[in-house]
């Protein structure tokens, strides 16, 4: 018999017995189901000794990966070395969901409360940016699960429905749930053509053979330690060699920059996510996901979820978010990886988003850190007299969006003036975050707020509209 006490009370209103939540993590595997695969590349030799090249890449996930790319399209003769402190793609390249959006300011909502007059404006670059990815995987046959059937935002509250309306695609309750059938779905917008899916892992790793394909020289386990202007070149020492480059662009995202003016622009909110056995025939029918499509709901504190087939051709789920959380300090740790309190929520989530799944078992969960900053979408510098270029801040949003970041870094280490280096979203930084205890403070007073928020009918209290005012505020 089941007494109150073994009971879990979820976002959604539904109890869920404590004993079937461990039931189902009793084997989960404390791994990123993405990396976890024989078919993982081996890793390149590290750095030992001396280089030379015209253009050094810091970091080896979809940033850095798409800097070096895009450097030898636009000039194949460009000498191109990339450093990866540890493997190409381990971080949020080969931890997150795997959708690739269009948009590139954290979305409409995001991108017109911080930047209104570039909005439309940076929505067409975003789509541009998007087809671009496409043809870039198409191009160079690269083997990254690439799903163009898009996503749909569903509601799960009844004020959420109103949110909706005046949508172009909008979906009520039974439309909704004949793509996706939970009882949860009251309403849903639907995105055909501004989200992909992506095997996100494999998105590095087939970024990272192209890249050698076009010459670019690629040392994994190969930390950058300090950037030291000589003059005429950079050089970035490692620990067993150094590099010499005319320009250097950094791509280390959530990790330390070898610039410490860049300290105060990002702090590390840490994701979690799971990833469900492979449905049997009669689970994938009650749900009826049969489009290769991705949900997100629209609270505060979302969920994000999508479908993947495994490599055996079973449908899995992933099912992720609603935790963000920040560690005082900033630090970005292995240990914050994993934290049972959010699988156990996000397990108790999923059965009451999915009843009709409840038992099912998870074999991965996984976290990560992400690399945000206050206004929740990519920033930009260049310093060193125009030699070295940073991006970072994509808050979650970066699978498509760090390849126009990589674009514009590559500009701006042109010396050229360019349609890109003039936006106010290059030109423009964001508010950064004040010294210990005062962002650790900050962090979960807004926490609390967006929870108030959703608990509100969506109602933003006279904090969240001030933050938004003042260019750190955030409607998901």
């Amino acid at each position: 018999m089941t007494t109150q006490h073994d009971l879990t009370f979820d976002h959604h209103e539904r109890n869920i017995p404590k004993t079937l939540i461990a039931q189902a993590l009793a084997n989960t595997k404390y791994a990123p189901y993405w990396l976890d695969t024989p078919d993982r590349p081996a890793a390149t030799e590290a750095l030992a000794g001396s280089l030379e090249t015209d253009l050094l890449v810091v970091g080896g996930g979809y940033t850095g990966l798409w800097t070096a790319l895009q450097a030898k399209e636009r000039d194949p003769n460009r000498q191109v070395v990339l450093i990866e402190a540890q493997r190409i793609g381990w971080a949020a390249s080969g931890r997150n969901g795997g959708f690739c959006e269009y948009s590139l300011v954290h979305g409409a909502a995001n991108g017109q409360n911080h930047l209104p007059d570039e909005n439309a404006k940076l929505t067409k670059l975003g789509m541009q940016n998007l087809a671009e990815i496409r043809e870039t995987a198409q191009r160079y046959n690269m083997d990254i699960e690439l799903e163009t059937d898009g996503s749909i935002n569903v509601a799960t509250e009844p004020h959420q429905v109103e949110w909706l309306r005046e949508a172009e695609h909008f979906l009520n309750a039974s439309e909704t749930r004949a793509l996706i059938n939970s009882p949860e779905f009251l309403a849903a917008e639907r995105d055909e053509d501004g989200t992909m899916l992506v095997h996100p892992a494999k998105l590095a790793w087939e970024l990272a053979r192209v890249c050698r394909e076009l010459g670019v020289e690629i040392y994994e386990n190969t930390k950058a330690e300090r950037l030291i202007d000589t003059g005429p070149t950079l050089r970035v020492t490692t620990p067993e060699g150094q590099i010499t480059a005319k320009r250097v662009a950094l791509a280390t995202n959530a990790f330390p920059s070898l610039l410490k003016r860049h300290n105060f622009y990002t702090l590390p909110l840490y994701d979690y996510a799971l990833m469900t056995e492979p449905l049997t025939d009669l689970q994938r029918e009650a749900i009826g996901w049969d489009k290769m499509i991705g949900l997100a709901d629209l609270n505060n504190r979302f969920h994000y979820s999508r479908p993947t087939i495994d490599e055996h051709g079973g449908f899995r789920i992933l099912w992720g978010g609603y935790d963000a959380i920040y560690h005082f300090g900033g630090k970005v740790r292995s240990e914050y990886d994993y934290r049972d309190e959010t699988f156990e929520k996000l397990v108790a989530h999923f059965y009451g988003t999915f009843p009709q799944l409840e038992g099912i078992k998870f074999t991965h969960a996984w976290g990560g850190a992400i690399d945000s900053c206050s206004r929740f979408f990519s920033f930009f510098d260049l310093s060193h007299r125009g030699r070295v270029a940073y991006s970072a801040g994509y808050t979650g949003l970066g699978v498509g969006a760090t390849r126009f970041g990589a674009k514009v870094m590559l500009d701006l280490l042109s010396g050229e003036e360019t349609e890109l280096t003039q936006l106010q979203l290059v030109r423009k930084k964001p508010i950064p975050f004040p010294p210990e205890p005062a962002t650790w403070m900050g962090v979960q007073v807004m926490s609390n707020q967006m929870i108030r928020a959703d608990r509100n009918q969506g109602q933003r209290s006279l904090f969240l509209r001030t933050m938004d005012k003042i260019g750190i505020g955030f409607d998901s």
